[in-house]
């Protein structure tokens, strides 16, 4: 009796076994399965989307502030850096470097403008509808054979009024340039530029300045005369570009907005600073 017992026993213990190797099998390659599921965000852009070292806080870009907006499929890799255009980006092989990692089913968000500008930089201008358009299709054409998913984002506008308060145009022929080759190649693309210049509009010159880098002297110990910039973000101002930025995604309807924890419907403009986290 006891050795039928003690037979009974053993096999008990060897089915729970069996079933605590299969659960722990199971466990293991469903979460194999969730990591093979994540879609990686890459940002290729200039200094108003690359993040901002802390000496130069509160100073950020909007890329810092996209991957907040989604659930724990995604992830966001901002490989912009300030000062490059769409060509430097490239011939300093930085391009390459997101190419060595995008697989199949990932996005490269690409804005590029403010230093394609700089007439005087032939390392880094372009001309809007030559060799700007000839550069941002080596993005689409590279992304494209990954299998990833290229989408432009039009330059978000600087601060720039005319003396009635309208907000001005700052990026000339280039939002449009880009337009352009999104539709011709069928990219998706987000009119940032368009939508950050009704946002400023709606704030006006001087609420804006609290989005900008606008500090008074002794305000922060990074600057400590103060700053009047008008192309980079201060930390609340790159978060509501973000904000814009998703709702872009939304209204393109990406699958991307499956994986948003949050709507970037607009909110009302906030007045008061007590209201803005820093």
């Amino acid at each position: 009796m006891k050795r039928k017992q003690a037979a009974f026993l053993c096999s008990v213990i060897i089915a729970i076994g069996a079933v605590l190797m299969a659960r722990t099998a199971t466990n293991g390659d469903a979460a194999k399965a969730r990591r093979g599921t994540t879609i990686v965000i890459y940002l290729a852009g200039d200094s108003t989307v690359a993040a901002a070292p802390r000496s130069r806080a509160p100073r950020a870009g909007w890329g810092e502030m996209l991957d907040g907006w989604f659930d724990d499929h995604v992830v966001v890799k901002n490989m912009a850096a300030s000062g490059r255009s769409a060509k430097s980006f490239i011939e300093e092989g930085r391009l390459e470097r997101i190419l060595r990692e995008l697989k199949k089913g990932d996005y490269l968000f690409i804005q590029f403008g403010h230093n394609d500008e700089k007439a005087n930089d032939p390392a880094r201008y372009t001309e809007p509808f030559t060799s700007y358009q000839a550069y941002l299709q080596q993005y689409i054409d590279s992304a494209r054979a990954k299998g990833a998913i290229p989408v432009l984002i039009t330059p978000v506008e600087r601060r720039r009024f005319s003396a009635d308060g309208r907000a001005l145009d700052s990026h000339g022929r280039y939002p449009a340039a880009m337009k352009a080759l999104g539709k011709h190649e069928r990219v998706p693309v987000i009119d940032l530029t368009t939508k950050s210049k009704q946002r400023f509009e709606q704030l006006g010159p001087e609420r804006t300045k609290r989005w900008f880098l606008w500090l008074e002297p002794g305000e922060h110990p990074n600057y400590p005369k103060g700053i009047k910039d008008n192309t980079h973000f201060h930390q609340r101002g790159a978060k509501e570009i973000a904000r814009l930025v998703v709702e872009g995604i939304v209204e393109l309807n990406l699958p991307l907005r499956r994986h948003l924890i949050r709507s970037p419907k607009r909110e009302p403009i906030r007045d008061r600073l007590s209201d803005e986290t820093p």
